[in-house]
C-alpha cells in the first residue's frame, strides 16, 4: 500500500494549482501592456532614530490604443517600488480620445508648476517630445504630435500634466456639437477636403 498524504498537504497543493491559473492570466495581460519606468528617486523619511531611506518610482502603463495610466510606488528596494507603481498605474488607466495617430485638437495640461502644450501633427511627423511627455504619449498610442513643456521641468509633474491634457481631449464630433459647427470644419487643415476651383 502506498502512503497517503496528509489532508492538509493535499489541500495546499490543490490551492497552489488554482492560484497558478489567474497568475498566468495576469502575466499575459502584463506582457500585452506597454510599461515604462520614467523616474527612480531616493527619498528619506525622518523618524526618531534618524532617516529611513526608500525609493520612489514613477511608471507609465498604456495599451498603445488610447488607454494610459501613471502610478507611483515607494519601497525599501527598487524592484518592489517598480512593482507597486506598475500595479497602481494599471488600476488608474484612463481612456483618451485620439484621431488616428495624433490628437484631435490643440490642448494644454497643468499639474503643479508644470504646463504642457500638445499640438496635432500630420502623419510622419513622429513624437516631438522629451522625457516624461514622450513616455506618456507613446504609451497612449500617439505616433505624430508636437509638444512643448512651458513650466517646471519636474518629471513627475510633467508626466501628470501630459495625462491631464490627454484626458481633456474631445473627439471631433463632440467638439463640433459643442461649438455648433460642421465636423468637417473641426479637422486639422491637412485633413480638410479642399474644393477644386472651377
Amino acid at each position: 500500500m502506498g502512503r497517503r498524504e496528509p489532508r492538509r498537504e493535499r489541500g495546499e497543493r490543490e490551492r497552489g494549482d488554482r492560484d497558478r491559473e489567474p497568475r498566468r492570466e495576469r502575466e499575459e495581460e502584463r506582457e500585452e501592456l506597454d510599461e515604462r519606468v520614467i523616474d527612480i528617486t531616493r527619498v528619506a523619511k525622518v523618524v526618531k532614530g534618524g532617516r529611513r531611506f526608500a525609493f520612489r518610482s514613477v511608471v507609465v502603463v498604456g495599451d498603445n490604443q488610447g488607454q494610459v495610466g501613471i502610478g507611483i510606488g515607494k519601497a525599501r528596494g527598487v524592484p518592489d517600488a517598480i512593482r507597486k507603481a506598475s500595479e497602481r498605474a494599471r488600476r488608474n488607466m484612463k481612456r483618451v480620445s485620439l484621431s488616428e495617430t495624433t490628437i484631435p485638437h490643440e490642448i494644454t495640461g497643468k499639474r503643479g508648476g508644470a504646463v504642457v502644450l500638445l499640438k496635432p501633427a500630420s502623419a510622419g511627423t513622429g513624437v516631438i517630445a522629451g522625457g516624461g511627455v514622450r513616455a506618456v504619449l507613446e504609451a497612449a498610442g500617439v505616433r505624430d504630435i508636437l509638444s512643448k513643456s512651458q513650466g517646471s521641468a519636474n518629471i513627475l509633474n510633467v508626466a501628470f500634466a501630459t495625462l491631464d491634457a490627454l484626458c481633456q481631449l474631445r473627439n471631433v464630433e463632440e467638439l463640433a456639437a459643442m461649438r455648433g459647427k460642421d465636423s468637417a470644419n473641426m479637422l486639422p487643415f491637412w485633413k480638410r477636403v479642399r474644393k477644386q476651383p472651377q
